[in-house]
């Protein structure tokens, strides 16, 4: 017996430390933090838990938590559709939160189109068409965000009065660029490839692009509206012009000026209540929230989850990007989640100055998924190798359709957390970050490889 003793211990290496081995694998000046826990709640890896990192997407959990732990996610959003009305000679178009209104000539639901036919069947002739979001107080985008992801479809205004996404889009052939809302400043040359740039100042609508358009080529850039109030009139004009209106006006906005919070006239005081709407001539009711909710962490839709924190802010406040971050701290102290944990300024993640720990991420996760809510919640998160933004992650590995997680990338910020079911059958609940990683590398597959490994030994 004595002589077999060596040989069972030889047989039986002790397993790899998960910690060691995913630092290992971490580009060089990248710093990770890592949390995986139990059914029960037990640590099975810790790597920096308390560890404040930037969590890039991973923001969409709280928010996307709190909505279903806030609002009516299930019903149809009567509260948030677009709505159309004739005041004096004017056409005003009111939006009320929705992020899904749609101007697509094969819109089925939620279409603009439809406000169009209300006006047309009752007037001719109208002066102005007025773009009015000011259901939310005017903050198009959140603290924190470069403001050089303006132009783009990450980063184009927030409003109450959404269409399209907030996004025109822009054709470029070899023939010339089709474009309806921009001014263009085209410098494309014929080339071998097709590779064009387009950019512009902040609120300005001359858009400059750069590049080359390969023959027979085509490209379609899709560019972020500054001022969403003004372009979603701006399209519903086009739309009354087609259905014969007359508009002998022009395109106009309104906007609600946002009360500071700390400004002494208002300090400690309740919102003041708006007025209810004018007798509207149609307004929209939108499907379910679920739905939209499932979109933003599938894809990780900025807009959406920005449209969301408002919603939040709604709820009994003014709209206001606070309001709405008060309603995301009051579920995480629900949720149990570290105070030192947590900081937000934006409900997307572009922000820079959002702030998370794992033990913070951990912690929402754990709580949501003993709310009712919760397997609904889960259902919209990406699943490893087949949708979202995970369908070309864990493909081919043990973890293919048995993660479920929410993805975040930023400028040297990579994060992903959720649920993952082991070897075991267990279900490990994670959160993971990766900040300060160098240019022109990745954390992504250190903290892939680390989960599949973890998920392979439980």
């Amino acid at each position: 017996m004595r002589a077999l003793l060596p040989i069972l211990l030889i047989a039986t290496p002790a397993l790899a430390d998960p910690a060691a081995t995913l630092h290992s694998r971490l580009p060089a000046g990248a710093r990770a933090g890592l949390l995986v826990v139990d059914e029960g709640g037990r640590e099975i890896v810790a790597v920096d838990p308390d560890g404040r990192y930037i969590p890039a997407s991973n923001t969409k959990l709280f928010t996307t938590a709190a909505a279903y732990a806030t609002l009516p996610v299930d019903a149809p959003d009567d509260s948030g559709g677009a709505s159309v009305r004739l005041e004096g000679g004017d056409v005003i178009l009111a939006g009320h939160g929705d992020a899904r209104l749609s101007s697509a000539p094969d819109c089925r639901a939620d279409c603009l189109a439809t406000l169009a036919d209300a006006v047309a069947a009752v007037a001719r002739r109208v002066r102005d068409v007025v773009g009015d979001d000011s259901a939310f107080p005017d903050e198009r985008w959140s603290p924190g965000m470069s403001w050089n992801n303006i132009p783009t479809r990450s980063g184009t205004g927030i409003s109450a009065l959404t269409l399209d996404d907030n996004e025109a889009v822009v054709t470029v052939t070899q023939a010339g660029v089709t474009s309806g809302y921009f001014a263009i400043d085209n410098h494309v040359v014929p080339g071998a490839r097709t590779s064009i740039d387009a950019t512009r100042m902040p609120g300005e609508r001359s858009l400059r692009l750069d590049g080359t358009i390969a023959p027979g080529g085509e490209e379609q850039l899709r560019v972020g509206i500054d001022d969403p109030a003004h372009h979603a009139a701006w399209r519903l004009k086009t739309l009354l012009e087609a259905r014969g209106v007359r508009v002998t006006g022009g395109v106009q906005v309104r906007h609600r000026r946002l009360v500071a919070a700390d400004d002494p006239a208002v300090r400690g005081t309740a919102p003041a209540a708006r007025p209810p709407e004018p007798p509207v001539l149609a307004r929209l009711t939108p499907p379910p929230l679920a739905e939209d909710i499932a979109l933003t962490n599938k894809v990780s839709q900025n807009l959406h989850a920005e449209l969301l924190l408002r919603r939040l802010g709604a709820v009994d406040g003014t709209g206001s990007i606070a309001d709405g971050r008060a309603k995301v701290a009051a579920t995480l102290v629900q949720a149990g989640a570290p105070r030192a944990g947590w900081d937000f300024a934006d409900g997307s993640g572009m922000s820079s100055y959002n702030r998370v720990s794992p033990r913070a991420g951990v912690a929402l996760l754990r709580w949501a998924a003993a709310q009712p809510w919760g397997a609904a919640w889960r259902a919209t998160l990406p699943i490893g190798g087949l949708d979202g933004t995970l369908k070309r992650r864990f493909a081919g590995t043990a973890l293919a359709g048995k993660i479920f997680a929410k993805t975040g990338t930023l400028s040297a910020t990579s994060a992903l957390s959720g649920y993952l079911i082991a070897a075991s059958g267990r279900v490990l609940t994670f959160s993971s970050f990766v900040n300060d990683v160098t240019e022109g590398q990745s954390g992504t597959a250190a903290v892939d490889a680390t989960l599949v490994e973890v998920a392979a030994d439980n």
